[in-house]
């Protein structure tokens, strides 16, 4: 029974004991968009100009009409619990989008074994290390590796599973692409989980087949499991990105060890619908659908219906990029030749050297009513390297390209 005396009062609010909260809470990191408002609420924009977030990742293109009609049209299945496996037409149009996307042989993905939905892959990717993480990996504390920078998710999934989270850089030097296999063998051992993410968030470099390949055999080597985040991967420049699951084909179709996840949300521009899913071991994703029946978080009917529709449809990707093209168009006659801009190979974001990132932020808000994300706040001090991302800001491109190009102009005028 709680009393009065186990409890301490501030002010309205009630603050637990700290002996009941889990200690690993506290090694969790303010998340970026968190220390974004501390570090510009204080300052005031430019009240002549309309401000323009360029921060966060979010798709304000169009989506398709059909969307809505279909949820519509499916509107008296909000009445019913929808299943945490999805329906079987949704699996199948997965299966068959990844076979025709990555030309995998027909019949190498089961859609009731190799594919499980998720509402969006953020909460997905977070409790898949809850199931990948052992105890202990080689008798001590395990290891979650995942680039740096890196998407918050990640570090923030290995501390609440109770692993050690080692951050490896992902330089210009080395094509923005983290060398797993050059670390030292003591942590490749205790290694549990590797995060990857292809084309990379924020600097949109590609991992090729040769790479991929590497990887794979790198975590059968030494018995981990990869997860490869490939939710950018029909936004590109040139030549379409590599899948894993190539590798595994290769491979004689297996996919031991090896989970991919994608999303509707950057593809067909429907953050908000929270659809993706993720595919791969098929022993994992019983394990993976399991976990769900307790924590997860299933789409609605209506969702799974609209979604299948998507994943069946190409012509609304086709356009999707092309309108992402015309605005790195722009980005590259505005800023070519300075802030080290280069061309992305993948994703929408800019990556640009600004020598001091949050400074820049500051200014970019307080001068220009631009609001973007310090490089610093998506990457991490490993106690070896200088923080990767402290000379960077990020650039999300995803309004309309009159809003960008004068983004653009704003960025390229307050900087200069």
């Amino acid at each position: 029974m709680t009393t009065q005396s186990s409890i301490t009062h501030l002010g309205n609010q009630i603050s637990p004991p700290r002996n009941i909260i889990n200690p690993r809470l506290d090694a969790l990191p303010d998340y970026p968009f968190e220390r974004l408002r501390t570090l510009l609420d204080p300052l005031a924009a430019p009240a002549n100009l309309p401000p323009i977030a360029l921060s966060l990742g979010e798709p304000q293109h169009p989506y398709p009409d059909f969307v809505g009609d279909i949820l519509h049209a499916n509107r008296h299945l909000y009445g019913k619990y929808p299943p945490v496996a999805g329906t079987p037409e949704f699996r199948r149009a997965v299966a068959d989008w990844l076979t025709r996307r990555y030309d995998l042989p027909e019949g190498m993905l089961d859609p009731d074994r190799h594919i499980a939905p998720c509402a969006g892959t953020r909460e997905a990717l977070f409790r898949t290390a809850f199931m990948a993480v052992p105890p202990e990996k080689s008798g001590q504390q395990p290891v979650v590796l995942m680039p740096n920078p890196f998407y918050q998710c990640y570090a923030g999934a290995a501390i609440a599973a109770g692993a050690e989270p080692v951050f490896v850089p992902a330089l210009s030097e080395n094509g923005f692409l983290p060398d797993f296999s050059g670390l030292d063998e003591d942590i490749l051992a205790r290694t549990a989980l590797v995060y990857f993410c292809t084309p990379g968030n924020p600097q949109g470099a590609v991992a090729d087949l040769a790479y991929l390949e590497n990887l794979v055999a790198l975590s059968r080597k030494y018995d981990f499991t990869l997860v490869v985040d490939e939710c950018y991967a029909e936004i590109y420049n040139g030549d379409p990105p590599p899948g894993t699951l190539q590798v595994c084909a290769a491979q004689n179709d297996d996919m031991s060890g090896i989970l991919v996840f994608h999303s509707l949300s950057k593809r067909s521009n429907v953050a908000g619908l929270r659809s993706g899913f993720v595919a791969g071991d098929g022993e994992m994703l019983m394990l993976f659908r399991r976990l769900s029946e307790y924590g997860g978080s299933p789409s609605p009917l209506p969702v799974y219906a609209a979604a299948t529709a998507l994943w069946q449809d190409e012509d609304h990707v086709i356009a999707n990029r092309a309108l992402y093209g015309e605005k790195f168009d722009l980005a590259e006659r505005i800023l070519s030749n300075r802030f080290g801009f280069y061309r992305p190979q993948g994703g929408f974001f800019l990556w640009l050297d600004v020598g001091d990132g949050e400074a820049a932020t500051k200014e970019l808000w307080a001068r220009a009513a631009i609001r973007v994300l310090p490089g610093s706040y998506l990457s991490a001090d490993d106690g070896i390297h200088d923080n990767p991302g402290r000379r960077y800001i990020r650039v999300a491109m995803v309004h309309d390209k009159a809003v960008m190009e004068d983004a653009l102009a704003r960025i390229s005028d307050t900087l200069s």
